[in-house]
């Protein structure tokens, strides 16, 4: 084998130590490059804090994964429980639907109900639906954090209202939304909606509820064009929280507030505002290569091909400052070579690093963009004949 490395890009940057510090009286604030999953902005953004309503998107991903799996249709119904009545006590102060026990609502319509009107009473039909319980529920939440990278975050219900266990750090938050994004693209235009009006309430009173709530609480979506989701939350103790993200010009980030003291979610909106707006006014981020892209090519040795064509699993990307001193960014390809037949298409065959000034600040896995049988035994025979001879 022959450790080889291949430069397959160098750039110049500017960078601007002069940008002004992003100020906010919230008590958690986190912000990232959507491409290279970089940070840009970090405020007690481990910190672990009540979610409140942000929790929900926990709840939503669980159903997500049900759909996506097919397991559940938008059109199929579930069956509302006393747990999720607008009698319960529990639910008067709370944003919800307004449901009674015994109806039954679309899936479609709890989606909306959770992501538009932050409906507690249709997070809780929804965590009962898939495991009987809310408690039980809470044990697929926690579950589907780890398996997704949040180690720290702790569950006690599915809808968001207070209690101890529910714990969430905006980091984590962060990882849950870009989760969604990544994999739900068919549904996550649902979080982009500004109005929902359900048209299934049961009594008088939900009549008039109903009608007068309607509008998403998330009025980032009124207010910053390119704005598409998610979710706010708001406790009296824990104060106005916002996970949200924004795509212009091309350009994704996603921003998470918590423990924001302001009033009301339009104060909210826009601090959020101010927050993507200052990760696109004072950073610039460039895209070298896509998952799917080609990269080059390396030899194999005893494959039914002669080489095989790489590729990478996610961006080779890099956040920087808007502008520039000059420094040089250097990104190569590192593998050895020939790579042994058989190969998986997938199989990580060497890496992708990206230098600055001479430093390696970011590794990604260099794969197999296509499986390269193994050649049979007489063929190998033929190949070490070939070899000898030739030398090569």
């Amino acid at each position: 084998m022959i450790k080889k490395f291949l430069i397959l890009s160098l750039c110049l940057f500017v960078f601007d130590s002069n940008a002004a510090e992003f100020q906010t009286n919230a008590t958690s604030v986190y912000l990232f490059d959507y491409d290279s999953n970089e940070e840009i902005i970090a405020k007690n953004a481990d910190k672990l804090m009540p979610p409140s309503s942000m929790l929900k998107l926990m709840t939503l991903t669980i159903l997500f994964d049900a759909i996506k799996s097919g397991n559940i249709k938008m059109d199929d119904l579930l069956a509302v429980s006393e747990n999720a009545d607008y009698k319960n006590p529990l639910w008067y102060p709370a944003s919800k639907l307004c449901l009674v026990k015994g109806q039954k609502i679309t899936v479609r319509d709890a989606i909306l109900g959770i992501i538009v009107l932050s409906a507690g009473d249709a997070s809780v039909t929804v965590a009962e639906h898939f495991a009987g319980t809310e408690a039980k529920f809470t044990d697929l939440m926690t579950k589907k954090a780890r398996e997704i990278g949040m180690p720290k975050s702790t569950f006690g219900n599915a809808s968001g209202l207070p209690n101890d266990n529910n714990l969430m750090t905006s980091r984590e938050l962060s990882v849950l939304a870009k989760y969604i994004i990544d994999e739900y693209p068919d549904i996550y235009p649902m979080f982009a909606t500004k109005r929902f009006e359900f048209s299934d309430s049961k009594t008088d009173w939900c009549n008039d509820w109903t009608r007068t709530h309607t509008i998403n609480y998330n009025k980032l979506l009124f207010s910053m064009p390119g704005a598409d989701g998610l979710k706010t939350g708001h406790t009296d103790d824990g104060g106005y929280g916002m996970v949200a993200s924004a795509k212009i010009g091309g350009r994704r980030l996603i921003g998470v507030i918590n423990g924001f003291r302001g009033r009301g979610h339009d104060a909210l909106a826009e601090e959020m505002k101010k927050l993507l707006n200052y990760g696109y006014k004072t950073t610039q981020t460039k895209v070298f290569y896509k998952p799917g892209d080609t990269l080059n090519q390396i030899p194999v040795w005893y494959g039914v091909k002669p080489s095989v064509e790489t590729t990478v699993n996610e961006n080779v990307a890099i956040t920087l400052p808007k502008d520039a001193s000059l420094k040089d960014i250097r990104v190569l390809a590192r593998f050895e070579e020939p790579v042994s037949a058989p190969i998986k298409q997938g199989q990580q065959i060497g890496e992708v690093v990206i230098e600055k000034n001479g430093d390696i600040i970011k590794h990604i896995p260099l794969v197999a963009k296509t499986k390269v049988r193994k050649i049979q035994f007489f063929g190998r025979i033929i190949k070490n004949i070939s070899v000898l001879l030739s030398g090569k």
